[in-house]
């Protein structure tokens, strides 16, 4: 099983001809709400792309811990994730609390801008994953984020690796401060962007460098990243690069997600590092040339 711990958000989707500047009303175009949040995407993404997984087959083979609230969009994102087979026995619904949500700007090149109101994604404590324990001692591997506080993510991290499980930690967004030594090491996989590594490793100009550095703070496998220029993995066997796969950009906004969403399944099924990086970009690759975030994430059987 792998459990994604982790925010859930509703993603207020508008497209613009390009991002407006400071203090400029720009006329939009089409507006939707689409089910998003970091941890609800990785969530879908690795339910859809685990092996022959098809929609509404084989639920429980990942669930979610995350907080809703009880409103309208609460009720909506909780069927999204079911509609996917997730099990989400511990996503908490907040009485008086609004659910999270991201307003996001996706301009005529598929670029976006992002701005996020945590809502219940902000209530999400070290109380609600001792509440999950026994789901966590079923996983084989467990995925989070940086949407929920970072006291809840160090508590999870610390449990999960005290369980001796495989700890995925995607740093989004970054903390300016960076990550604690004592975490690093207790992360298995640490998956940033290019900005997020540079911001994190805190030294040199080269992804190389930042990956060393993070590596050398004690994290074991650092894969980062890098859009349009491909992969770049630092891992405990050896560096490599990873080219992209050429792509006509519709929206970004759920690549990297659906990347760590791929990568992820792809381990749980056994695959070596090397071919869960290579899956992962084929997943993220199909996402970017469809609109959304939960709605371009593939499903498996899009990718064979």
């Amino acid at each position: 099983m792998i459990v994604i711990i982790g925010s859930i958000n509703m993603d207020l989707v508008l497209r613009v001809p390009r991002m407006p500047r400071p203090g400029e009303t720009l006329p939009g175009g089409q507006f939707q709400t689409i089910p998003g949040g970091k941890g609800a995407n990785q969530a879908v993404a690795c339910a859809r792309l685990s092996s022959g997984k098809d929609e509404g087959s084989r639920p429980g083979r990942v669930a979610m811990i995350g907080c809703l609230g009880d409103d309208g969009f609460g009720a909506t994102l909780r069927q999204a994730m079911r509609a996917d087979g997730i099990d989400d026995s511990h996503v908490a619904s907040l009485p008086g609390v609004v659910s999270g949500i991201a307003a996001i700007l996706v301009d005529a090149n598929g670029q976006n801008s992002i701005v996020i109101a945590g809502g219940a994604n902000d209530m999400l404590s070290p109380a609600h994953i001792d509440e999950a324990r026994a789901l966590l001692e079923q996983a084989s591997i467990v995925v989070l984020q940086l949407e929920t506080p970072a006291a809840t993510v160090r508590h999870a991290i610390q449990l999960a690796h005290a369980l001796g499980k495989t700890v995925v930690l995607n740093p989004a967004p970054a903390p300016a401060a960076g990550l604690p030594a004592d975490l690093l090491t207790q992360i298995d996989y640490l998956i940033p962007n290019e900005i997020e590594a540079a911001m994190l490793a805190g030294a040199g100009d080269t992804i190389e460098t930042a990956a060393a550095q993070l590596r050398a703070q004690g994290c074991r496998n650092v894969i980062v990243t890098l859009g349009a220029k491909g992969v770049y993995a630092a891992l405990a066997d050896g560096n490599r690069r990873f080219a992209a796969q050429p792509v006509a950009a519709v929206d970004t906004t759920a690549a990297g997600d659906t990347f760590i969403g791929g990568f992820v399944a792809a381990l749980a099924a056994g695959h070596n590092e090397v071919d869960a990086i290579a899956f992962g970009q084929r997943a993220a690759a199909w996402s970017v040339a469809h609109a959304g975030a939960q709605t371009s994430i593939p499903h498996y059987r899009n990718l064979v």
